[in-house]
C-alpha cells in the first residue's frame, strides 16, 4: 500500500491534454519449376523420358535420387558408395550406375526403382555411356566396357588405345542413340573418337581439347564433338570439333566459366557456366550461333552472387521439351530446375495507354511485340479489359501486329476506377507466350458518405449507435462499418456490412469502453469512386474510490464527510478499468478559511485487477478538513486509451 504525508505533500504540475504505367515483358515460362533436392552432391544425371523421371547420383551420400519432371522425389536408392556416372538403356528399362568405391556397375529397373543386378568390373568406374547395348565406362586414365547381353557379363578393360589420357577419375564419355557404334572420350586435354561397333574399341581419331573441360557430348547427326570449355576465339565458349578428325569447328560463345554441355535429340545445344553474376544456362538452336534462350539462377544463399550450376549437371528430356539443371548455393543446398520450352524465344510485349481517362469516352492503347526472330506480321493478339464491373476480365476484339510488331486499338471504358488492358501473345512453334498490361485510372464521381457522432464524449460502457449515410451511387449500395478501439491489444473489427436502407442509412452499435475510431467504407462501383469516412467517439474511464478506516460518516453543511481520529491513517482504494501500464492520479486538497487549496497530486500504478490503494499519514491533530479524488489523465496516466476522467471528490476530516 502506498503512503502519503499531508504535511510533506509535493505539488505536481499536471498538464491536461486532449496511376502508373505497367509495361509487360516476357519472363520464365509458367511451367518452369524448382525443387530442393535431398542430396549432398550431384555426380551425374540422366532423364528417363518413357517414365518422365530424372535420376541423380549423389557420390557424397552414396545414393541415387529419382524425381519426376517437377523435382518431386519418387525414390531413393542407398548403399552405393561413391556412385557417379549414370546411363539409360536404349529401351528405358534400366539405369546403369557406376559405384566407384565398390568397383561395380549396378543396374536399376526403371519401372520399380529396384536394383536388378550388380557387376564387378575390376576398376573404379566413373562416367558411363550405353552404346549398342554395351555399357562403357571411364576409369583412371583408360576406358572399359561391360556387356550383359550374354549368359554371363563380359568386362573388357584397357581399351583406350594410343591416347595419353591424364587424370585420376577416368575420362569423360559421350555418345548419342542416333549414332550407333561411336564413343567419344576425353581427359586431361586429350580427346578421342572410337568405333565401338565391334567387340572392342577401335581408335578412329585423336586430338586435343582444353584441360578445363567438365563434360562432352556428340551431336545426333554424328558430325561434331562438343566440349564444355573451348574456343570460340580463345575466350569463354563451348568447343566444337569435327567427329571425323577432331579439327576445330565453329563453337558457341558463353559466359564465364563454362562447365557443362548437352545436345538434344533435335540438335539443340544447352551450355552451362559457373556464373555468379551472369546467366547460367544458354540454349542454342541446331543452326544458331547466338543463344535463343538464357536462364539466370536466383540467389538463394547468403553471398552477393547467385546460385551456380553444378559441373556437368545439365540434361535434356528425350523429346527436347525441357532442360534439367542442378544449381547449388553458398549453403550447399542443391536445387533441381526444370526449364520448359527451352528452344523457344522469349518475346517482349509492351503495352502503353493513357495514365488517366474519362469514363464513357474513347481511348487508344498501343504496344509492340518484339523478338530475336521477328513474329510474323498480322499475328493475332488477345485483348482483355478488367475493371470493377468485370473483375475476371472481359474479352475485347483481337488486335493484329504490323510489320514492325506494333499494334493499337481503341476502347470506351464503361466503368471507372483502375482499368487494366492486358494483351496476350499465345506463342508459336518458335516463340514462347508473352503478355503485357497497362493500368488506366478512369474518372468516377465522388460518392457522398457521412458518419455521425464524431468527437462526442460518452460515459464508460455506454452503447452508442453510429449511423452511416450513403448518397447517390450507380449499382453498389453496400457499406461496411468497422470499429478500431484505441490500444494495440485490440485490432480493428468489422461491425456490419450490408446494403443501406431506403433512406441510405446503415447503423451499428458500439459499447464505449475505450476511445474508438469508427469507419464507414464504400467500395465504389463503376461510376462512383470508393470512399472512407471516420468518426472518433471518446469514452471516459470507469473510476470509483472506496474509503476505509474511518469511524463514522456525517454531514458538514450539505456535504458528506468521512470522520477519522487524528492518529488514524486513512486508506483510499481506487478501482479503474485496467490497461497495461495504467496509473491513477491521486489529487489532494485542504480546506482553509473557506477555500480549497491544492496540497499536491501524484500518480500511482494500478494492479492487474484495476485497483490502487493509497494510505495517507495521519496529521496527529484535529480540525483538518481535506478532500481527494482519483483521475485518469489522457496521455499522463500511462496510455491514451480513454479520455480524461475525474472521479468524485471524497471529503474527510480528523477529530480527536
Amino acid at each position: 500500500m502506498r503512503r502519503r504525508s499531508i504535511a510533506t505533500a509535493t505539488a505536481l504540475a499536471v498538464v491536461l491534454g486532449s496511376a502508373a504505367l505497367v509495361a509487360g515483358v516476357a519472363g520464365p515460362a509458367a511451367a518452369d519449376s524448382a525443387r530442393i533436392l535431398p542430396v549432398k552432391s550431384v555426380g551425374d544425371m540422366v532423364v528417363d523420358g518413357a517414365h518422365q523421371r530424372v535420376y541423380l547420383s549423389d557420390p557424397a551420400s552414396g545414393q541415387i535420387v529419382v524425381t519426376d519432371y517437377a523435382g518431386t522425389v519418387k525414390a531413393t536408392l542407398t548403399g552405393l558408395p561413391g556412385v557417379k556416372g549414370l546411363a539409360l538403356s536404349a529401351d528405358s528399362g534400366q539405369v546403369y550406375a557406376a559405384v566407384k568405391d565398390a568397383g561395380r556397375i549396378v543396374s536399376v529397373e526403371t519401372a520399380t526403382y529396384t536394383q536388378s543386378a550388380s557387376y564387378p568390373v575390376g576398376a573404379a568406374p566413373g562416367d558411363l555411356e550405353v552404346v549398342d547395348g554395351r555399357v562403357w565406362f571411364g576409369y583412371g586414365t583408360d576406358i572399359g566396357s561391360l556387356d550383359v547381353s550374354g549368359a554371363e557379363p563380359v568386362v573388357h578393360l584397357a581399351q583406350r588405345g594410343d591416347v595419353g589420357f591424364f587424370g585420376s577419375d577416368g575420362p569423360f564419355l559421350a555418345s548419342d542413340p542416333a549414332v550407333p557404334g561411336v564413343l567419344v572420350a576425353g581427359e586431361g586435354g586429350d580427346l578421342a573418337v572410337y568405333d565401338v561397333s565391334a567387340d572392342g574399341a577401335e581408335l578412329r581419331t585423336k586430338g586435343s581439347m582444353d584441360t578445363s573441360v567438365k563434360q562432352l557430348d556428340l551431336t545426333p547427326d554424328g558430325s561434331r564433338v562438343l566440349t564444355s570449355w573451348g574456343d570460340p576465339d580463345f575466350g569463354y565458349g563451348i568447343g566444337a570439333y569435327s567427329a571425323t578428325d577432331l579439327s576445330k569447328a565453329a563453337g558457341y560463345a558463353i559466359d564465364a566459366y563454362p562447365n557443362a554441355v548437352r545436345v538434344a535429340s533435335d540438335g539443340s545445344v544447352a551450355g552451362g557456366s559457373f556464373s555468379w553474376y551472369e546467366p547460367d544456362v544458354h540454349v542454342y538452336r541446331p543452326a544458331g550461333t547466338a543463344p535463343v534462350r538464357q536462364y539466370d539462377f536466383p540467389n538463394t544463399g547468403d553471398s552477393s552472387g547467385a546460385d551456380t550450376l553444378v559441373d556437368g549437371a545439365l540434361a535434356w528430356a528425350p523429346d527436347a521439351s525441357r532442360v534439367f539443371a542442378v544449381s547449388v548455393n553458398t549453403r550447399e543446398v542443391f536445387t533441381l530446375r526444370t526449364l520448359t520450352d527451352p528452344t523457344k524465344e522469349l518475346p517482349a510485349l509492351t503495352v502503353s495507354a493513357p495514365a488517366k481517362a474519362e469514363r464513357a469516352k474513347k481511348l487508344t492503347v498501343t504496344g509492340r511485340l518484339t523478338a530475336q526472330t521477328p513474329v510474323a506480321a498480322g499475328t493475332a493478339l488477345k485483348v482483355t479489359r478488367t475493371d470493377v464491373e468485370s473483375p475476371r476480365g472481359r474479352a475485347l476484339a483481337a488486335v493484329r501486329t504490323g510489320a514492325d510488331g506494333t499494334f493499337s486499338f481503341t476502347d470506351t471504358p464503361p466503368a471507372g476506377g483502375k482499368v487494366t488492358y492486358r494483351v496476350l501473345y499465345p506463342g508459336d512453334a518458335t516463340h514462347a507466350p508473352a503478355s503485357g498490361a497497362d493500368v488506366v485510372t478512369v474518372s468516377r464521381k465522388a460518392a457522398a458518405l457521412t458518419l455521425n457522432n464524431n468527437g462526442k464524449l460518452y460515459a464508460y460502457g455506454k452503447h452508442v449507435t453510429f449511423t452511416a449515410h450513403l448518397g447517390t451511387t450507380y449499382k453498389n449500395r453496400t457499406v461496411a462499418l468497422y470499429a478500431d478501439p484505441f490500444g494495440s491489444d485490440k485490432p480493428r473489427k468489422l461491425l456490419k456490412t450490408a446494403k443501406v436502407n431506403s433512406s441510405g442509412n446503415l447503423s451499428a452499435t458500439v459499447e464505449m469502453t475505450r476511445d474508438t475510431d469508427v469507419t464507414a467504407v464504400f467500395a465504389g462501383d463503376g461510376r462512383y469512386a470508393a470512399r472512407t469516412v471516420k468518426a472518433t467517439g471518446y469514452a471516459q474511464a470507469r473510476i470509483s474510490t472506496a474509503v476505509s478506516k474511518h469511524y463514522r460518516t456525517g454531514r458538514i453543511g450539505s456535504t458528506t464527510y468521512y470522520y477519522f481520529h487524528k492518529n488514524t491513517d486513512p486508506l483510499f482504494t481506487t478501482t479503474m478499468n485496467y490497461y497495461s501500464g495504467r496509473k491513477q492520479r491521486f489529487q489532494l486538497q485542504v480546506y482553509y478559511r473557506g477555500s480549497w487549496y491544492d496540497s499536491g497530486s501524484e500518480y500511482f500504478a494500478l494492479a492487474s485487477n484495476g485497483r490502487s490503494g493509497v494510505t495517507l499519514e495521519a496529521p496527529g491533530r484535529s480540525g483538518i478538513r481535506a478532500r481527494m479524488r482519483s483521475s485518469y489523465i489522457d496521455g499522463s496516466s500511462g496510455d491514451t486509451v480513454n479520455s480524461t476522467t475525474h472521479g468524485a471528490w471524497k471529503y474527510f476530516t480528523f477529530t480527536r
